[in-house]
């Protein structure tokens, strides 16, 4: 079975949530690879993982890419993933974006790229040709080595006659080097039809070295001809992203969607992203195997690998980070000098189901269940043996759902969000007792998912205020999603109240910023007043610091 068999097929929608059907749910959870493998429609599964180049290596015939007659690099250039010695460059050609082939036939084409360290391209240190591969939608990943630690570079990419935008990344410290500082960027959830990307324009401009994109990078939602919120008057989007995404083709596009925005494309010119995925990649709030509706299992794993290997294509990931039909080891470990440890999660492929139907509900029997896992064993045991043998200031963990506890009324035992770490509490007390046993004195919590920004100081024991502070959580408001929001919403007093250890909240668009020194952590928190209309300001929200060997928030 061929790959464009599997692009126009489409996974039905019953509307019926799974999470109401217990043989659904453990179908899903019982479902092995064997299995996944052994089902209906396997060979397109298979279409993902077999007889597929990898970079580099010939496929398809050859074309020269001057027979290219339009611009090709549409959806810009990315940089990601930055050891000492290397950083990852990406890009894709592109010249008919809003096409299913991209406005390219499927063969081959030679990608120059070059890097140097002066915007002029004066003193070129590295170039080379990749391959864009049709299989990979002419994706290009660049593994750009035998670059000097903790070192500025601009690079580009040309096509035939076609030469792209200049883009500027950095790579990471030497592991014994002397680092002072560090300044990086989360941002999370940017739904394209509830606004313009506004925020990452002031990122782009923004001095930091690094982003952190912790999830929802796109939505699976359809967007109107309008763009949604955006109410476009002078453009009309096609009627091929007016549906869910489920199949490759679907999720092809919709990342082209994306990449065509040019506040974000700015933003990936600008720096070096870090990325990881929470549910709308996907699916909204499926668990591992399990999918939101009632979806066969075996069919929601068909559109799992449609999902993941666009994730993969569109970003700017290395090769180990290439997925196997529906399994993709996305969670990775970086670092920054003896500065900053990241240990980057996945908190989305290997969870238990969401326990009490997904709905916000009052711990119970079946959230407290000790055997629940928000990471999966591999996972968990990584990161606890990352924490173990770390020598890093400080210990960063870039997620995607609320760690921190967060009650959501005033009654003496309040409901909790069974989508975020308090559906999972368990897991969540074998990773603090980690922490606590590899002796991780500052520990950093990166988070996306809600559309709002909090500061959290990470309690031993949540139901104690007084009991010892354990790190920080900062978590970023969304980009777009949830339109222009409001710094105060509905809940806001009863959030402040009910959540003693939450230091910050605020509604409105934007990102967080973090600075990592020697003696503190200082986080900003960048707000825009609206998203449904551009050009909005930026102003910061508000700031905290907490020091090294004394965590929790303190105002700026």
């Amino acid at each position: 079975m061929t790959i464009t068999a599997f692009q126009s097929y489409r996974v039905p929608s019953y509307g019926v949530s799974s999470r109401h059907t217990p043989e659904l749910r453990a179908a899903a959870r019982h479902i092995g690879r064997r299995r996944f493998l052994g089902v209906t429609g396997a060979a397109l599964a298979l279409a993902f993982a077999v007889d597929l180049p990898r970079p580099g290596v010939a496929a398809a015939a050859e074309l020269d890419a001057a027979r290219i007659a339009t611009d090709p690099f549409t959806l810009g250039v990315a940089s990601g993933d930055p050891l000492p010695g290397s950083v990852l460059l990406w890009t894709r050609l592109a010249p008919a974006p809003y096409q299913p082939d991209g406005g390219l036939p499927a063969e081959r084409f030679d990608v120059d790229w070059e890097v140097a360290r002066d915007e002029a391209f004066a003193t070129v240190v590295r170039r080379g040709t990749a391959t864009a591969h049709p299989e990979f939608q002419h994706t290009v990943h660049v593994e750009a080595d035998g670059l000097e630690p903790g070192s500025v570079y601009y690079y580009r990419f040309r096509a035939g006659a076609w030469l792209s935008e200049t883009g500027r990344t950095r790579t990471a410290p030497a592991a014994t080097g002397s680092v002072s500082s560090l300044t990086f960027a989360a941002v999370a959830c940017q739904a394209y039809q509830d606004g313009y990307f506004t925020a990452h324009r002031h990122l782009a401009e923004d001095d930091v070295d690094l982003v952190f994109h912790l999830g929802d990078y796109l939505y699976e939602y359809a967007v109107d001809a309008a763009g949604g919120a955006r109410a476009y008057t002078d453009r009309r989007l096609p009627a091929l992203f007016n549906h869910e995404t489920v199949s490759l083709e679907d999720y092809r596009l919709r990342y082209a969607l994306y990449k065509t925005d040019p506040d974000l494309r700015a933003a990936h010119a600008a720096h070096p992203f870090v990325v990881t995925w929470d549910d709308h990649e996907t699916e909204n709030n499926y668990a591992g195997a399990v999918p939101e509706n009632a979806v066969p299992p075996e069919e929601f794993l068909l559109r799992r690998a449609a999902a993941y290997r666009a994730y993969w294509e569109n970003q700017p990931l290395r090769p180990p980070q290439l997925p196997t039909g529906p399994d993709m080891r996305l969670y990775r470990r970086l670092q920054w000098g003896p500065l900053a440890q990241f240990d980057v999660l996945d908190t989305r492929q290997y969870r238990s189901d969401q326990a009490y139907g997904d709905a916000p509900h009052v711990p119970g029997p079946e959230s407290e269940d000790p055997a629940r896992t928000m990471t999966g064993a591999a996972q968990e045991r990584w990161l606890l043996e990352g924490w173990r043998d770390s020598t890093a200031l400080w210990n960063v963990v870039p997620q995607q759902v609320c760690f921190s506890r967060r009650r959501m009324d005033l009654d003496p035992v309040a409901k909790v969000s069974m989508d975020a770490w308090d559906g999972y509490p368990a897991s969540r007390r074998r990773i603090l007792d980690g922490a606590k046993a590899a002796g991780v004195e500052n520990l950093m919590v990166l988070t996306g998912d809600v559309h709002v920004g909090y500061a959290f100081d990470i309690k031993d024991d949540f139901d104690d205020p007084a009991s010892r502070t354990l790190g920080t959580e900062i978590v970023a408001t969304s980009i777009a999603s949830g339109k222009d929001g409001s710094q105060r919403p509905g809940n806001w007093a009863t959030f402040m109240t009910a959540n003693p250890h939450l230091k910050f909240y605020d509604g409105r668009r934007g990102y967080a910023r973090v600075e990592l020194g020697q003696e503190l952590a200082r986080a900003d928190f960048r707000a825009l007043p609206y998203v449904t209309t551009p050009g909005a300001p930026v102003t910061t929200a508000g700031s905290f610091v907490t020091e090294v060997g004394e965590p929790g928030l303190k105002p700026a």
